[in-house]
């Protein structure tokens, strides 16, 4: 489990036959679970300030590719600090940037999610987006948008992001749980 608040933003090395090579200083060991870009991965290998990654077709399938500069985030640990929201590390899918506005010192980001997700979005609800915990400006019938503080964009790559990027989402998988319940008593979708 993470929480969405990205610790280091390491450069990607390779990426070749499944095997993804980061460099960056998070600390981890073989078998660690560490989010890049918002996805659950396992470290296969470690040293020399390097993290190595097996990633699956099925991963593949679902992802946007990796850019040259990811979101990383280390498995929470008990007694750690609950900031952000939950985040499982498990993309629902991959929205695209409609529409990057700054605004003062930060930034408002418009995305379009796939349309089987715009429904678990709502105002000041949360989502994970490239791994980062945030939320929910602003939703209508074809997206929502996010407001980007500068510590944000410092912070992880998303002061990188353009109109029609495409960016890993985690919808907020309290709203997932709600909506299958619901189905099952009868009063759902």
């Amino acid at each position: 489990m993470f929480t969405g608040l990205v610790r280091q933003v390491g450069r990607v090395a390779s990426f070749a036959n499944g095997r993804l090579v980061v460099e960056a200083t998070t600390p981890a060991e073989v078998g660690d679970s560490i989010a890049v870009d918002g996805v659950c991965l396992t470290v296969t290998e470690t040293g020399g300030g390097r993290l190595g990654f097996d990633v699956v077709p099925e991963t593949l399938e679902r992802v946007k590719p990796f850019a040259d500069r990811v979101n990383l985030e280390p498995a929470l640990r008990a007694g750690d600090a609950l900031g952000g929201h939950y985040v499982q590390g498990h993309v629902d899918g991959v929205g695209r940037v409609a529409s990057v506005e700054q605004q003062k010192d930060g930034v408002r980001v418009r995305v379009e999610p796939p349309a089987e997700l715009l429904r678990y979005f709502i105002e000041k609800g949360s989502v994970a987006l490239e791994g980062v915990s945030l939320t929910v400006a602003t939703v209508d019938e074809t997206g929502f948008e996010i407001a980007l503080i500068p510590h944000t964009l410092a912070e992880t790559t998303l002061s990188r992001l353009a109109p029609g990027d495409s960016v890993n989402l985690e919808v907020d998988v309290l709203a997932k749980y709600v909506e299958r319940l619901l189905m099952r008593t009868g009063g759902g979708a």
